[in-house]
């Protein structure tokens, strides 16, 4: 019998110049955008806010822009994940509300795998290469510069 899916919220932040907010987790060794898990009795909309929060340390109450869901097969032993999931990310378009430094770093709270763990973040440029991202985040900046490109 297949697993519950997991439901995920993820945080596409883009600034002025349409450049998206990305991070290098220390524990993956790879980059991401800030995302996480939707809590029982929480929404996506709730949950990519506090994800954000969590993960970098902005604080967001802007509009958020429905960009749709992916679907992606998480194997055991990757980001935390002891077996192997289903998981659902809801995609969110967010317009950063005051200019932020070219590059910081913040020390993650909030999920136990995550919490102490330093994220250096910087910008993303729209016709930059996708080096270092896994397939899923490729697909969720693929759908971020599609929704800007119109």
């Amino acid at each position: 019998m297949p697993a519950q899916q997991v439901l995920k919220a993820c945080a596409c932040l883009v600034d002025d110049r349409d450049r998206l907010l990305v991070f290098l987790h220390p524990g993956d060794a790879g980059m991401q955008l800030p995302k996480g898990t939707v809590e029982p009795g929480e929404s996506p909309e709730d949950a990519v806010r506090r994800e954000l929060l969590e993960e970098s340390g902005i604080v967001y109450d802007g509009e958020l822009v429905p960009l749709g869901t992916l679907d992606r097969e998480c194997e055991a032993g990757i980001e935390g994940n002891r077996e192997k999931t289903s998981q659902l990310w809801h995609l969110f378009l967010m317009r950063a509300q005051a200019p932020l430094p070219e590059h910081f770093e913040h020390t993650a709270s909030g999920s136990p795998e995550e919490h102490g763990l330093v994220f250096r973040f910087s910008w993303l440029a729209p016709d930059a290469p996708l080096d270092g991202f896994t397939a899923p985040y490729v697909r969720v900046i693929d759908k971020v510069r599609a929704a800007l490109a119109h």
